[in-house]
């Protein structure tokens, strides 16, 4: 389970999350949509704690952190990052390294394991991902959506609490993201705790059973994502879903 409590997050004079609260039960799947610069990509990475939250609280697992003017100690970050798995918009792969090397890495040299366990652990996940047969080729080879399973894989190897997705198909193109989407859909269905931030409401639709619409920092409306995208109760997440969902088949998201 992770629970954030009145979470508030400054860049200098920018006040970019507004006393944020929520809840994420273990094996759920949580949605964070909104315009850009409503806070999602923020959120996630204070989730992580690639940034630190200036105030509230946050608990992951048994591990709990309070957020004061003083910094938590890199103890205290690590035994929550550590169980945090992050999947970036751009991949993040390591160019110059084999797309098994990429997943080994932070095993052998972040969590300490032996050598043949991560790579028995890295071909599990390629397998797992539907690219075993890419296991000793170079990122550059692949293409974007082979990229993102790679990461995806990565991201799942140290076996995490949660995995975080950042924007994880906007870089793609339809039939690219596709592929992504099919292997959230799969980890959702084998009970994986994700939240992802996106613009893809077909994604948000598909694989997340809770929405959250986010603007300015605040949560506006939250709900499970059959309620949300069909019947949302504030006018500015119908606003907001209908300019995105403009053009599309009838219906969509769904």
């Amino acid at each position: 389970m992770i629970s954030l409590q009145g979470i508030n997050k400054y860049f200098q004079d920018n006040h970019v999350l507004k006393d944020i609260s929520l809840t994420l039960p273990k094996g759920s799947v949580t949605a964070l949509i909104g315009p850009s610069g409503s806070g999602k990509s923020t959120l996630l990475r204070c989730v992580n704690l690639l940034e630190i939250p200036q105030s509230g609280q946050m608990q992951l697992s048994e591990e709990k952190l309070v957020f004061t003017k003083k910094p938590p100690r890199s103890q205290e970050i690590q035994k929550i990052s550590r169980q945090t798995g992050m999947v970036f918009q751009n991949f993040a792969l390591f160019p110059h390294k084999t797309v098994i090397e990429n997943i080994t890495e932070g095993l052998i040299v972040v969590h300490r394991m032996p050598k043949a366990e991560a790579i028995a652990r890295a071909e599990t996940l390629l397998e797992k991902v539907g690219l075993s047969h890419k296991r000793d080729v170079m990122p550059a080879t692949l293409s974007g959506g082979q990229q993102q399973r790679v990461a995806i894989a990565r991201a799942l190897a140290p076996s995490p609490q949660v995995l975080l997705c950042d924007e994880p198909t906007s870089a793609l193109d339809p039939e690219l993201a596709t592929e992504v989407v099919a292997v959230l859909r799969q980890l959702a269905n084998e009970g994986t705790t994700m939240l992802m931030a996106t613009h893809d409401l077909r994604l948000a639709a598909s694989v997340a059973n809770h929405t959250i619409f986010l603007e300015a920092g605040e949560i506006v409306e939250s709900a499970d994502s059959a309620t949300l995208f069909h019947s949302p109760q504030k006018a500015r997440t119908a606003e907001y879903i209908a300019t995105l969902t403009e053009g599309l088949p009838a219906g969509s998201p769904t």
